[in-house]
């Protein structure tokens, strides 16, 4: 398989270790994109779009990274706390107060956003509703008991995240996650990004595939992703109700070149994030807001509002391999965007190619 695209000079690295990917067969359908100083200065596309393998990877395909769609659902929530419909620190029961049971009295919209709101996972008595019941996926997280008392422990919101900031975001600011970014978020930051894809661009999106047929049972989250079945169900996540609904925590789909784009631009202090946000919120956002071992993960982390980071990057990956980061330490944003759902060995050796590591993810 060829790959396509282009380097800038300086970037001839990146062009080979992603060949070899792709020779190899560690690949079968990525794209790579690296930003600096305004221009892309990396855009490679390799592989084929379809299980088929009848559509090559270009350059506008779409795919969805899982759990970097979190970054873009935290954009929203703190879109509302822009606008004084919301507050980070308030109990989430001021706005929504039937979540404010059992345990849930005190919960905030940090630590929803920084997942210490200690519900990581749908409880059991989700498990017969299906992927697509919205409503009734709400209803099981405001009925249902922390697993931890807020605050005191993290894990990440594995497929909760989304639903929990659409509950909160419905009851105090009177309108949905999709409203929010649709209508606000992505226009602002003129994101090739969407969650319920359109009509007219689903013959861009990429079907995922295993790269081996077990691959859902070797994940260490495997245990956070059981309920609603269908998450890791290609079958179902390659559909087209799937592609077109909105699922918070995973389903943005989105290219490389639009996500290095947006983390090229993150932390600019006339960048369009900053721009969209307010001063006071951007270094909200960007701030450590806590350290320490997440469950889902496995590792130590440090959480910011909607990113890991460390002193080399700050950064959102999603199960399967996708991952973006920007580069603190070589000053570039970049992103890995695969279909092919494997671990995240493709994505640190192309960030090794360009100088960065992706495997620090603990104490900033």
């Amino acid at each position: 398989m060829r790959v396509e695209g282009f380097v800038a000079e300086g970037y001839e690295a990146v062009r080979e270790v992603f060949q070899r990917l792709v020779d190899d067969g560690r690949e079968t359908g990525a794209g790579v994109s690296v930003w600096r100083e305004g221009r892309e200065v990396v855009r490679l596309s390799g592989g084929w779009q379809d299980v088929g393998r009848l559509r090559p990877w270009r350059a506008d395909t779409l795919v969805m990274p899982y759990s970097l769609s979190k970054t873009f659902v935290t954009l929203a929530a703190l879109v509302a706390v822009r606008d004084g419909a919301l507050s980070l620190d308030e109990p989430v029961a001021t706005y929504w107060p039937e979540y404010g049971v059992r345990g849930k009295e005190t919960t905030t919209l940090r630590q929803v956003l920084t997942h210490r709101a200690g519900q990581p996972r749908f409880p059991d008595a989700a498990a017969g509703l299906d992927l697509l019941d919205d409503e009734g996926l709400r209803a099981s997280l405001v009925s249902a008991a922390p697993e931890y008392p807020p605050g005191t422990s993290l894990g990440e919101h594995a497929l909760t995240y989304g639903h929990l900031v659409d509950g909160i975001v419905r009851a105090g600011a009177g309108t949905t996650l999709r409203e929010l970014y649709h209508d606000v978020v992505r226009p602002a930051l003129g994101l090739d990004a969407w969650f319920g894809v359109p009509d007219q661009e689903l013959a861009r999106v990429a079907d995922l595939e295993y790269a081996h047929p077990d691959w859902p049972r070797r994940l260490h989250a495997a245990p956070w992703l059981r309920i609603p079945a269908g998450a890791l169900d290609v079958g179902r996540t390659n559909s087209r109700p799937f592609r077109q609904a909105l699922f918070g925590a995973v389903n943005l789909h989105t290219t490389a070149t639009a996500m290095a784009a947006f983390f090229a631009d993150l932390t600019g202090d006339d960048g369009p994030v900053r721009r969209l946000l307010g001063a006071e919120l951007h270094d909200d956002l960007l701030a450590s807001q806590v350290t320490d071992h997440d469950e889902v993960f496995g590792t130590r982390i440090t959480w910011t509002l909607g990113f890991v980071r460390d002193r080399g990057k700050i950064a959102k990956g999603g199960i399967g391999g996708s991952a973006a980061w920007w580069s603190t330490r070589n000053r570039h944003g970049c992103a890995y965007l695969t279909r092919r759902l494997d671990d995240h060995s493709r994505a640190a050796e192309i960030a090794a190619a360009l100088g960065d590591d992706l495997t620090v993810v603990g104490e900033d």
